[in-house]
């Protein structure tokens, strides 16, 4: 039996998750989180620090909004595929990309791996995130006092759904116009693998 929920319902919840994060508005989260939620992260290094499993949508505004929006800024996540994809248990997997400013030191942030979400609906029927799994793969400082990098990615993506080709193809033509900027290389590589 397919999922219940209509590709916009989920596309809906997804935006306001990143409005949320994003614009450090953290009480949009009890919008599109069920107040028992539950968010967990794996990660591949430790150059960023979460605890590994947070429960209620408050503890996830606290830790996703209140306190990322303490360290940094002009944040932009970008969801790596045109559409959300949601199999017939309410699980959607998509690769995403950060682009983000160090608030402390004024370091370009960027990284990238997955999100695992659960979607579930309640007993009137209204959709939430039940559950979210944020997988980092890779997460990169990189000087940039000026935010003259953080400006020109910015700049390339279309945001906040940014399709594989088009993540590809921003990412070549700010290479292709700062050859010197090799940080750039690694998700090149990430990009074509997608």
């Amino acid at each position: 039996m397919p999922f219940p929920l209509h590709p916009a319902q989920v596309r809906a919840l997804l935006e306001c998750y990143l409005r949320a994060k994003d614009l450090t508005r953290p009480a949009l989260i009890a919008d599109c989180f069920a107040a028992d939620a539950e968010l967990s992260f794996s990660l591949a290094n430790d150059d960023i620090d979460f605890p590994p499993r947070v429960t209620g949508a408050a503890a996830i505004a606290r830790t996703l909004v209140e306190e990322f929006g303490e360290r940094f800024e002009r944040c932009r996540t970008y969801y790596v595929c045109a559409e959300p994809a949601v199999d017939e248990h309410g699980v959607s997997g998509m690769p995403w990309l950060v682009v983000m400013r160090q608030k402390d030191n004024g370091a370009l942030r960027i990284g990238h791996g997955t999100y695992r979400w659960q979607f579930a609906c309640d007993g009137e029927g209204v959709a939430r995130v039940a559950a979210l799994h944020i997988h980092i793969a890779r997460m990169d400082t990189i000087d940039d006092p000026q935010s003259v990098k953080l400006d020109a990615l910015h700049t390339a993506f279309g945001y906040p759904w940014l399709p594989v080709q088009a993540f590809a193809r921003g990412l070549a033509d700010v290479a292709a116009a700062q050859p010197d900027w090799a940080f750039i290389a690694p998700f090149r590589e990430a990009a074509a693998a997608a």
